[in-house]
Parts: C-alpha cells; sequence; structure tokens
C-alpha cells in the first residue's frame, strides 16, 4: 500500500495552496495530492471569464506551472476520486480500488454543482461551468452555432456567464426564481444594478420566475418551460444553482458536518488528524458575528490552506482571515470587503448612474462589509472600517469625497 505523510483531497485553489504553504514552511516528509480532474491544479474564476470569451488559453489558468511540482516533490495521483476514508487506520478508498496511508488528510474537495431536480435534466445541452471540461464543452457547442442559450441562476456565476455570452453576440435568457439577482449575498442596491446593466447589454433577464421543466428533442434541450406554461427556446442552458459539497466519504466515515463539513478554529473536523479547507469547510467565520457557515471564496480555499499548512509544521494558530470576493462583468470589476449578514441599513457611496459606486453595508451602526463597483480606493480603505468595527457617522460615510480611512 502506498502512503504519504500528508495526503490533501483536491486538486483545486486549496489543495495547490496547502501544499505549496507546507513546502514553504519547512515541511520535508512526503505530500501526495489527489485530484478528481486530470488537470494540475488551475484557477476556476477565470473559466467563466477570461477563459471562456478566449481571452486566456488553459496554459495560462494553471496556479504554479506542472515542472513546479515535481521541483517541490509534491506526488500527483489525477483523474482519481476518494470513495471511502478509514479514520482508525489513516487510509482512503481511491475510484482506482487502490489503498491509500496518510499521516495527516486535508480534504479540499470544494463542491459539486446543484443539479436541477425537474424532468429534462438529463439531456444533452446541459451545462455546469465548474470545470475546464465543462467550459470547453459550453465553447465547443457555441463554435457548432449555438445562438439561444438560457442561463439558469441570478448568482454570480450565473451573471458572469451572461455577461460574456452577451458579448459574444448569443441570445441569453437568465432565470431567476428569487425576486432579484444576487438576493442572497448583496442589498437590493447592487442587485438593481447588475439586472438594469444585463438589460442594457441585451440579456433578457428576468426575475421571480420558476422552471417547471426542460424539453428536448429526445436527447438534445430545445427550451426551459416555465411555471407560467411559457417555452423558453434554448439550444444549451447552463446552470448555476451553486454547489453541493463534496463531502461525503467524510461525513460516511463519522465526521460532523451538515452543511458540508464542520470545523473548528484551526480548521480540524471531528475525525483525527483530517483538516478540511476551503468550499466544503463549515466554520464559525468571526466576521459574519460568529455564524457557522461556507464561504465559498479563493481567499477562504487559500488562507484556510495557509492555516492548516502552518499547523501541520507546528504553528498552530485560529483562522482569522479577513473575507473578500470579486465578480468581473462587463468593464465592472467588484470588489467585496467583508460579509454582509445581519446587516440593517445600507449607504451608497458614489453614483450608480455613473457605474461608480459603494454599497457600505452597517449592522447596528458598525460597518460590517461593502460591495465596490469600480470603486478601488473604497474597497481597499473600506477593508480597514470592517477589520476596526468602524461606526462612523452616516452622513460622512455617503460622502464620496471623503476617504474612508478618514473615518476610521
Amino acid at each position: 500500500m502506498s502512503k504519504a505523510d500528508v495526503v490533501i483531497v483536491g486538486a483545486g485553489h486549496g489543495g495547490a495552496q496547502c501544499a505549496i504553504a507546507l513546502r514553504q514552511n519547512g515541511f520535508t516528509g512526503t505530500i501526495t495530492v489527489i485530484g478528481r480532474e486530470p488537470e494540475y491544479p488551475y484557477e476556476r474564476p477565470p473559466l467563466s471569464k477570461e477563459y471562456f470569451a478566449r481571452e486566456k488559453t488553459f496554459d495560462r489558468l494553471y496556479i504554479r506551472p506542472p515542472t513546479f511540482w515535481a521541483e517541490k516533490e509534491v506526488t500527483f495521483k489525477l483523474g482519481t476520486e476518494v470513495t471511502a476514508v478509514d479514520p482508525s487506520a489513516h487510509e482512503l478508498t481511491l475510484s482506482t480500488g487502490e489503498t491509500y496511508g496518510y499521516g495527516k488528510l486535508v480534504w479540499a474537495t470544494g463542491g459539486d454543482p446543484r443539479r436541477l431536480a425537474c424532468t429534462g435534466a438529463e439531456l444533452a445541452g446541459i451545462h455546469a461551468v465548474r470545470t475546464r471540461e465543462d467550459c470547453d464543452t459550453l465553447m465547443a457547442e457555441v463554435d457548432a452555432g449555438t445562438k439561444n442559450i438560457v442561463v439558469i441562476g441570478g448568482g454570480y456565476i450565473g451573471l458572469e456567464a451572461a455577461a460574456v455570452l452577451s458579448k459574444m453576440k448569443l441570445n441569453v435568457t437568465l432565470l431567476e426564481a428569487l425576486p432579484r439577482v444576487l438576493a442572497r449575498v448583496a442589498g437590493e442596491e447592487l442587485s438593481e444594478f447588475y439586472q438594469n446593466e444585463h438589460r442594457d447589454h441585451g440579456v433578457d433577464l428576468r426575475t421571480g420566475v420558476a422552471v417547471e421543466c426542460l424539453e428536448g428533442d429526445g436527447h438534445r434541450v430545445t427550451g426551459v418551460k416555465l411555471a407560467d406554461g411559457e417555452v423558453v427556446p434554448a439550444e444549451a442552458v447552463i446552470v448555476g444553482i451553486g454547489i453541493v459539497p463534496a463531502v461525503g466519504p467524510l461525513i460516511v466515515a463519522g465526521a460532523a458536518g451538515a452543511n458540508g463539513v464542520d470545523v473548528d478554529e484551526y480548521c480540524r473536523t471531528s475525525l483525527p488528524d483530517i483538516y478540511a479547507i476551503g468550499d466544503c469547510a463549515s466554520f464559525a467565520c468571526d466576521f459574519a458575528g460568529g455564524n457557522v457557515m461556507r464561504v465559498e471564496s479563493v481567499q477562504n480555499a487559500n488562507d484556510m490552506a495557509t492555516c492548516v499548512a502552518k499547523a501541520i509544521c507546528g504553528d498552530e494558530k485560529p483562522y482569522k482571515a479577513f473575507p473578500w470576493f470579486w465578480s468581473n462583468q462587463y468593464d465592472l470589476r467588484l470588489q467585496t470587503a467583508g460579509i454582509n449578514v445581519g446587516f440593517d441599513q445600507t449607504v451608497i457611496r458614489g453614483d450608480t448612474a455613473a457605474r461608480s459606486f459603494s454599497v457600505v453595508y452597517l449592522k447596528q451602526g458598525k460597518v460590517v462589509a461593502l460591495d465596490c463597483v469600480n470603486m478601488v480606493k473604497d474597497y481597499v480603505q473600506g477593508r480597514k472600517l470592517v477589520e476596526a468595527g468602524a461606526s462612523p457617522d452616516v452622513a460622512e460615510l455617503a460622502d464620496a469625497g471623503k476617504p474612508l480611512k478618514e473615518l476610521i
């Protein structure tokens, strides 16, 4: 049986960063990364943006060149899944049938795209935007003449995909079941702004609509039937309705967790010598009032990975990283600082009509988060307001001419 001192399951951002940080912190033991895809670790965010738009080739998405891993003596088992975990024996069962031993295990599997639970969801032409293969398949269909595309889901993935597709002069319809896009992550002001932007760019964006089923010709999708009976023509459908944390083997092995796998302040699961990081890890977030939650971001995956690597190397410290996010749509750069859970007030800085503004979220007078659209200075300085738990004067906060750093 093969084994490694540290086995990392998942070859995405978190898995790659954990291996890098282990070596940076002086770890000299053996490291094996097990990845489901056949690719070495690559950046995921550009898939729905630069990669799909052909602005970046795939080789430019690698987190590190493939030669880097050999130089750092990091072994990869690609195209392989972990199907079972035996925490008492410190052994994994792989999809190849082999058993693999570990000293420490880092679970960094992220999640699988949530699928539609309706008739027709199995038809050809139904896509997620999660992997290189997902994007390559959709790109091939566009190259073959696909023109009418329906995007289901008005979160960031759906909106980013719609922006790229509309720029390619395709007919794009975006369907969101809730009354507004970004309803789970942003205030009404930001939702309204992005709805208007997409409509101005030719996207047929509809909110408050329910999908009844997908129609097809027996093989491929031909349309999306709505609850009111209307059928929206579709030669391809992108489903962007969230992810399901990929933690099945850990939960079966006895790990605690209801929404992903639970970890403590050191990213440890309830199983001995097993850590979890990134999208699949649920933790008490200091920047969300201590709420237990999963944070789906590259920042969270990378910072958790570094926290775990340092702990394995003997430098154990609680995970306290500041959360931040971003989204690129059209010529708009959205940067988010903090988490707006429980906000009870918003303040607008700048001019939404000028497409340069910030939405500041407050809870009981304290700044808890900012959404900054083409406002880099607000993002940089606003982070400090969140970290300081600042309670600035609202009138001064609304004055876009007053630097946020003066309000700390």
